[in-house]
């Protein structure tokens, strides 16, 4: 064979190679695009009810609040309540293991805020407070827990630790970390009566030490600090959720992407805590705490798009 043949098929080869190298790298791309692209949409996983009963309220335009008579979209943010147009039937409801109380400011607006997504969807377990009338918890901060960042907040993962460690703290004063002491001798055991009450019993290592209700400011960042203050709020273990990113649409300009709105904060708590706290598989619970805000996320996505903006 001439050296010209020769030469023609190491080329051809050689290029045939570096077709095959683009080809593998392309694809390395295209599937790392793909993952992040389905990291940047957790909202499209969740197993929700059927929203047509907001598609056909979106395609009728605003409609009545059945108990004020004012003029809403979707719901009343006043009263609590679906309009005329979505029937209650047609609304999930979703049982919380936890209590939940909402401690909203003054200042913030009441239809932006996302809090009144999780008195619709789980009224009998949530309540929604305006500061400064919220609750004393100083009888039973050893059964409460803010979910707040701060220098003493600990996370989700190593929560039940703190909590118990917290527990015995409140309960018998003893604040030596070293103590081998086990929490539930410090407290009295529950009766077969309260255990019928199905308040959720927080670890399988130390049951008599019982989470009962967690607590979230509704407020932008820059307003928190008179209620994070508030001597009411003292005490009570603090708990940072770090490790996801919102997908809300009035994200507060400067702010990290970690500061979630109140539906998502609350939604990602109680999938964090089913996991770590109750220690049992998620199974999708919790996801149509997500109901409203999802439906609006990409009712707001699509309008975005159609008019060319990201």
């Amino acid at each position: 064979m001439s050296q010209v043949n020769l030469k023609t098929l190491k080329e051809n080869r050689e290029s045939h190679q570096g077709i095959k190298r683009n080809s593998e790298s392309l694809k390395s791309l295209d599937s790392q695009t793909t993952s992040e692209s389905h990291e940047d949409t957790p909202l499209e996983n969740l197993h929700l009810a059927s929203q047509a009963v907001l598609e056909r309220a979106q395609k009728q335009g605003r409609s009545k609040c059945p108990k004020c008579n004012s003029s809403r979209m979707f719901y009343c943010y006043t009263c609590y309540v679906p309009v005329e147009t979505v029937p209650t039937k047609e609304i999930p409801v979703v049982k919380l293991p936890l209590k939940i109380d909402i401690i909203k400011h003054p200042n913030e607006t009441d239809g932006k805020s996302t809090a009144v997504h999780a008195k619709l969807l789980a009224s009998e377990d949530v309540t929604i407070y305006t500061y400064p009338c919220i609750p004393d918890y100083e009888e039973m901060k050893h059964e409460i827990a803010l979910i707040f960042p701060g220098p003493n907040s600990v996370l989700i993962n190593d929560m039940p630790r703190s909590w118990q460690r917290k527990h015995k703290e409140d309960v018998c004063g003893d604040k030596d970390e070293s103590s081998a002491e086990p929490a539930l001798k410090c407290v009295k055991t529950e009766s077969a009566n309260d255990s019928a009450l199905g308040e959720p019993q927080v670890h399988s290592r130390s049951k008599d030490a019982v989470l009962k209700k967690i607590v979230f400011i509704d407020s932008t960042w820059n307003q928190t600090n008179k209620i994070i203050t508030d001597e009411r709020l003292q005490g009570l273990l603090q708990i940072e959720l770090k490790s996801r990113k919102t997908c809300f649409w009035r994200h507060q300009k400067g702010k990290p992407d970690t500061y979630l709105s109140t539906i998502e904060a609350i939604y990602y708590f109680l999938v964090d805590y089913h996991k770590a706290f109750l220690e049992e598989k998620y199974e999708g619970q919790y996801d149509n705490l997500l109901f409203f805000f999802s439906f609006m996320y990409r009712l707001i996505k699509n309008a975005k798009c159609s008019i060319g903006k990201d």
